[in-house]
This record gives structure tokens, sequence and C-alpha cells, in this order.
């Protein structure tokens, strides 16, 4: 007798299995929700992609290409060495006007550039949105991350009107990542705030030029913050850029204005925004694919 033939049947008494159907009840979520970064680590490849999409699309049918990053700040700097330390005599704390100028305009346009693609990234990414889940969060940190290139390559004229000015770096340079992340968080951070808003109330990407020019007039990038005493410099730092411009100053062109109490001051304004910003987009992102 073969093996099959010893396989005993299953008994007549026992029935299928029921099989019943499963509901699965999605609801949106309600009041604040946490930020689940963990889920930002998890789409750290997407994050990637988008960035280099970001950085791709810039530049795409430019005639100048990357020059683009090179001459904003550079003809800006030009047109404040002309009216600003020419004609109005502006103090420069004993640093030639230009390089003195220059040195502050280049972590300020990564901000404002990068404020700018933040605040517009969830409406140009709307069929996105539509279409599959993800964090929403990567969708703006690749905005900021992206004029992370054009930092560098004005950053690469900064050193060479160093070499020109024949300035030298000192010791101090090491504090520029962390002054150039403090400049990043300040971006992102404003960035959620006015991402969120600007899905609701289309008019928000109107405000973005009258608030980067606003703000950077409030910012000691034509100015020294030296022309303010103790406590109302510290008092500036409330200002996050501010610490970022003066600390870039100092890290390179060794200048006596340190920042001192008033980086304290930015990071933690920098840092409050960041959080703020970031539970206030969490919260109204479940909105976002119905309204964009």
């Amino acid at each position: 007798m073969s093996s099959v033939d010893n396989v005993s049947a299953p008994p007549h008494d026992l029935t299928p299995v029921e099989r019943r159907p499963v509901h699965l009840h999605i609801e949106p979520s309600r009041g604040w929700v946490s930020l689940k970064l963990g889920e930002l680590w998890e789409y750290r490849e997407l994050l990637y992609f988008l960035t280099w999409r970001d950085i791709k699309v810039r530049y795409k049918q430019t005639v100048l290409g990357a020059a683009w990053a090179i001459i904003q700040p550079f003809f800006t700097m030009v047109v404040f060495s002309l009216f600003f330390g020419r004609l109005a005599g502006v103090p420069s704390d004993d640093i030639p006007y230009p390089i003195f100028s220059y040195a502050a305009l280049v972590p300020w346009t990564f901000f404002a550039n990068g404020l700018t693609q933040a605040t517009n990234s969830l409406v140009i990414s709307s069929n996105l949105l539509k279409k599959v889940y993800f964090p929403r969060l990567v969708i703006p940190i690749s905005g900021v991350i992206a004029g992370v290139v054009d930092f560098v390559l004005s950053f690469i004229v900064l050193l060479a009107m160093m070499l020109y000015y024949g300035i030298a770096p000192t010791a101090n340079v090491v504090f520029l990542l962390p002054l150039l992340l403090l400049a990043l968080i300040t971006s992102l951070g404003v960035g959620l705030w006015l991402s969120a808003m600007n899905v609701q109330f289309r008019d928000v990407r109107y405000t973005i030029p009258f608030l980067t020019q606003f703000w950077m007039f409030a910012t000691p990038i034509a100015y020294p913050s030296s022309l303010l005493d103790e406590p109302w410099r510290t008092v500036y730092g409330i200002n996050p850029m501010a610490g970022v411009v003066e600390g870039f100053r100092w890290a390179l062109l060794d200048t006596n204005t340190a920042p001192g109490p008033m980086i304290i001051v930015s990071s933690v304004v920098a840092v409050l925004l960041l959080l703020t910003g970031a539970y206030y987009f969490r919260r109204m992102e479940k909105t976002f694919a119905d309204v964009v």
C-alpha cells in the first residue's frame, strides 16, 4: 500500500473557517499630533530624490545655470557697497565694505531662498499630495536642503574675495557649519509655518517678497550690530539671522563683534520656530490633499 493510502481523511464534521469581512475605519487626526520623526527616516530616500529634483528643476533650461547662485548676492553686494558703504559711509567694523556685506549676504541668501522654496513647496507638489501617502514634512525640508548647492557656490566666491583682500580665516572657521545649521533651522521653521498657511490662504506667497525684504533690512547685513550697545545687542538676537550673520563675519573675517549672548538668543528662537512650525504643519496636514 502506498503512503498516500495511509493518509486519513479529515473528519466530516469539521467545517471551513467562516471568513468575515474586515472593516477598516480611517479618521483624520484631531488636535495636536506627534511629529512622527521616525517616518522621516523611513522615507529618507524620498527626501533625497525630492531634493535632487528641486536642484535639477532650479537650473533646468536656464541660460546662466548655477551662476544665478552667485549673481544674486554679488550684485546686491555691489549696490550695498555703492550706496551704504561709499555714499552713506556706514561703518563696517574695520573690514572692507564689499567683503563685509558679502559675508553676510551668503548665509542670508541661503535663508531667503530656502524660505521661498519651502513656502511654495506644497502648492507646487499638489499632484503628489493627492496620489500617495508619505510624510508631508519631506516636501518643505527638501526645498530648504536643495539651497545648500547655491550656498556652496556663493561661498567659493567669498573665499576668493578673502584671498583678494588678504584676509585669512582663523580657527573660528570651525563654527561655520553650526551657523549654517542655524540658518537652515530658521528657514525651515518659518517655512513650515508659511507653507501650511499657503495651502489655506494662497495670498501668503505674495507676502514672501515683502517679508524677506523687510527681514533683510532688520538683519545687520548692510550695517554692523556693533552700532547697538548692550543689552540691546543681545535683544537683537531675537532675530535669528542676526546671530547667523554676525557669526559668519566673526568666524571668517575675525571681527571684534563676536556673537556671544546674541547667538544663544538666536538659537533658542530658531529652535522654537522649528518646533512650533513642525507641530502646526502636522496639525494642518490632514487637510492638505482636500484643499490644495
